[in-house]
Formats: structure tokens, C-alpha cells, sequence
């Protein structure tokens, strides 16, 4: 029974070893661009917000479309850098 723990461990430790490769330097640098242009986004974003002239229910309208753009874009670079993680 213990030999059957033991092979199970090491089974375990050995492919959650392997499961994830380190980033090379050209996915950290895309990661970093994605970074800014998110933050630059959401920069963008909250100034227009900022100087809205419609009604409350417009700017409002506008406020939620760029929280869900900023969602999208946000999972959209964490799947991909995922993606690089395991490759």
C-alpha cells in the first residue's frame, strides 16, 4: 500500500513539474505591451467617462460598455499569456 502512495506522489510531483515552462523574453515583453495598452485603454476610458455631456443614462450606457471592453481585453491577454506559460 505505501509503495502505491509513494508512486502516486511521485507521479503527481512529476507532471505538475512540467506543466508550466518559463517565459521567454519575447513573451514577457508582449505581456508588458499588453499591459500598457490595457492601462492606456482604461486611461482613455475613464477621461471620456470624465468629460461625458449626454445624459446620465448615456454616460452610464458608455461607463459599462468600457468596464466590459476592459473585461474582454484583460481575459483575452491572461488566456494568451496562459497559453505561453504552457507552452
Amino acid at each position: 500500500m505505501k509503495k502505491h502512495i509513494v508512486s502516486l506522489f511521485a507521479a503527481v510531483a512529476l507532471v505538475s513539474g512540467t506543466a508550466f515552462a518559463d517565459e521567454t523574453y519575447p513573451e514577457k515583453a508582449k505581456e508588458a505591451g499588453n499591459e500598457v495598452k490595457r492601462q492606456g485603454r482604461k486611461t482613455g476610458n475613464r477621461v471620456e467617462e470624465a468629460l461625458c455631456t449626454g445624459s446620465k443614462a448615456d454616460c452610464d450606457k458608455k461607463k459599462a460598455k468600457n468596464r466590459v471592453n476592459e473585461a474582454k481585453d484583460k481575459v483575452s491577454d491572461e488566456a494568451e499569456e496562459l497559453k505561453d506559460k504552457v507552452d
